[in-house]
């Protein structure tokens, strides 16, 4: 059992009195180091990263300044140049994205491709994949075609005429009959 005499303090330590004589240990500069600022009361300075960051230019993309345009739900292709499917398929061959698959060109992810430049002489039919302007010219010229993407167009919305620009537009046909 725990004697009265062995007991410890726990709460929280006694308030330090500052310049009260060399003899205290807190005497002459009280523990704030040498004059200046830093050592008069109310010291309050700003932050030095914070005024480097106030320095740099606001970019486009990230945080708050990433521009209205980007759009992070839009999937990357995987770009494949045209020299790769040349070593994996024969002369004649359809090329569509389950058949690069079943080749090993696209990895394991399921996402769109784009065939891109490169060098062939084999003819290639490709459906289902979008093409650059280099590669569908080199296709071409080896004999191959290219059947390109249907890609279904959003309506657009139609414009609704504000009751005022409305009734405008009343007037101005009754004045000229």
């Amino acid at each position: 059992m725990a004697s009265l005499n062995a007991l410890k303090r726990t709460g929280k330590r006694p308030y330090r009195r500052v310049g009260r004589g060399q003899s205290s240990t807190r005497g002459k500069q009280s523990g704030r180091g040498g004059k200046g600022q830093t050592a008069r009361a109310g010291n309050k300075r700003r932050p030095e990263m914070r005024d480097i960051i106030k320095k740099l230019p606001k970019r486009r993309g990230h945080g708050k300044n990433r521009g209205r345009t980007f759009n992070p739900d839009r999937v990357q292709p995987l770009a494949l140049s045209l020299t790769r499917i040349d070593k994996a398929f024969e002369s004649g061959a359809e090329i569509t994205p389950t058949s690069l698959v079943a080749q090993g060109l696209m990895g394991r992810g399921r996402r769109p491709v784009k065939i891109i430049g490169g060098a062939t002489e084999k003819k290639f039919t490709i459906k289902g994949c979008t093409v650059s302007a280099s590669a569908l010219a080199v296709v071409e010229k080896a004999g191959g075609s290219v059947t390109p993407i249907v890609v279904a167009e959003k309506p657009k919305k139609a414009k609704v005429v504000k009751p005022a620009k409305a009734k405008a537009e009343k007037k101005s046909e009754k004045k000229s009959e």
